[in-house]
């Protein structure tokens, strides 16, 4: 019963960290997004490269802001694992 509870729990902290690594590239592309979308609109350009680029250089300027903090978290929950692993077994 322990094993179970501890495996949920590990689980839920492995969706948590996912959308902690995930949250920060897809919000800022789709304030890129947004913003690219209402100026399409009001100008009635409708390019599909004007989308693209931006949200690759926003993307691109994100992950070099904050890809340490993410490494350090799948890094950290890579290790709370390994070490649940080595306790869930003995």
């Amino acid at each position: 019963m322990n094993d179970t509870a501890s495996l949920l729990s590990l689980a839920d902290h492995m969706l948590w960290v996912t959308a902690l690594v995930a949250a920060p590239v897809l919000l800022a592309s789709l304030a890129v997004g947004l913003v690219v979308g209402v100026i399409q609109a009001a100008t009635s350009v409708n390019e599909q490269t004007l989308t693209f680029v931006p949200k690759l250089a926003i993307t691109a300027v994100v992950l070099v802001l904050f890809g340490s903090a993410m490494m350090g978290l799948i890094g950290d929950f890579t290790q709370e694992i390994f070490a649940a692993i080595a306790g869930i077994t003995r």
